[in-house]
Parts: structure tokens; C-alpha cells; sequence
């Protein structure tokens, strides 16, 4: 349907690829004034960023939360960024799911998608929820290495909403003071992110441990 959207109505095309473009170059300040120019749907060109960015692009999208928190505020702006971000993580679970390891090796190296592998084999449902607690991980790669494990569909998106939430509200939240260029409050929201992560990969051993 998108993709025959994108063939026949010129208007849709020339927003989709000024979407790309804006993606592209990775930049608050114009991903912001792309937002604002659609008005009282900004939102809705919002969450179709966040899932283009997810599935065709190996670009961050957290210069998109930043821009949502600048010109929707903090609270609005974490909402409309984490339900982008749970609508991409679905869509390409389910793609990879549909397609199959081949499909998704052409958009993934194979050597990134076999560490995920080994790394969601170990740890499962725990495996999402740590890499969702650090933005440094890719994104897409968590998401279309879970759709070719066993992992059930729930437990990834469940995995996946509450190890997006802390960076969501932090970066909404400090995403003002961050574009004008506080590297002191980047530095700690990675820092907080880094500590959640320890914290969960700590509680995970130690459960094993007391199983054992």
C-alpha cells in the first residue's frame, strides 16, 4: 500500500523523500523545522520518521526525540517519540520475521547480526530490554535479530517499551538544555543509560546464580 502510495501520488513522494533527507543528515535543529512546516500534523509526520528511520535507515532516532521535545515540549514529545519508536521496533520484527534470515543479512552485516544472535540466545527477553537501555546499540539490529529468534512477539515488545521509557523521558526531558549545547547533560543521560544497563545485566546474573 505504501509503496504504491509512493508510485502514484507525487505530493506523498516528495515527503517521503524529504523525510529521508532530513534523516540523512542526523541534525535536531533541521529535523525540528521539517516537523514544524506540516503544522497540526507534525505528529503524524513524526511517527512516520521515527518508523522510516527504523526500518531503511541505520541512523539513530534520537535526534528525532530531541527534536519532538523541543517543539512539542517534554511530555507530549517522550509520548510521541516512544510510541514511534514501538511502532518501528513491531514493523521490523515483523518484517523479519516474514522475510527470513536471507532478506534481512542484505540489510544487517553478518557478523553484527551474529553477535545479536549470540546475545539474545544467552539472555532472551533480557537480551531487548538491556540493548533498549543503550542508545548506542542499534536499534533496527535488536529488532530484526529478535523477529529471527524464537522469541515471542509480546515478550520482545514488552522487552522493548519499558527499556525505551528511561531514555525517552530523560532525553525529552534534557532536550532543550542538550541543543543548546550542554555536552555535561549528553554525558549524563548516556551515564544514567550505561548504569541502567550494568544494573540489569548485575540483577540477571545474580538471579541466575541464586537458580543455580
Amino acid at each position: 500500500m505504501v509503496l504504491v502510495l509512493y508510485g502514484v501520488i507525487p505530493s506523498f513522494r516528495a515527503a517521503v523523500l524529504g523525510a529521508v533527507a532530513v534523516l540523512s543528515s542526523t541534525n535536531v535543529a533541521a529535523a525540528r523545522e521539517y516537523l514544524s512546516s506540516f503544522g497540526m500534523w507534525a505528529p503524524v509526520v513524526s511517527l512516520g520518521m521515527m518508523v522510516l528511520q527504523a526500518i531503511v535507515a541505520p541512523i539513530p532516532g534520537a535526534f528525532i526525540t530531541l527534536a519532538n521535545a523541543g517543539l512539542f515540549g517534554w511530555v507530549k514529545g517522550a509520548v510521541l517519540s516512544w510510541s514511534g519508536a514501538m511502532a518501528g521496533a513491531a514493523i521490523c520484527f515483523g518484517l523479519s520475521r516474514y522475510w527470513g534470515r536471507s532478506a534481512v543479512e542484505r540489510l544487517i552485516r553478518g557478523s553484527s547480526l551474529q553477535k545479536a544472535d549470540r546475545f539474545l540466545q544467552e539472555h532472551g527477553r533480557w537480551a531487548v530490554l538491556i540493548a533498549r537501555l543503550l542508545p548506542i546499540v542499534s536499534f533496527d539490529l535488536v529488532s530484526y535479530a529478535a523477529g529471527l529468534s524464537g522469541m515471542g512477539f509480546w515478550g520482545f515488545f514488552w522487552a522493548t517499551g519499558i527499556g525505551q521509557l528511561p531514555f525517552m523521558l530523560l532525553a525529552s526531558y534534557l532536550g532543550d538544555r542538550i541543543l543548546l549545547g550542554s555536552i555535561r547533560h549528553l554525558v549524563f543521560l548516556l551515564l544514567t543509560m550505561t548504569g541502567l544497563a550494568v544494573g540489569v545485566i548485575f540483577f540477571r546474573r545474580y538471579g541466575r546464580k541464586r537458580k543455580g
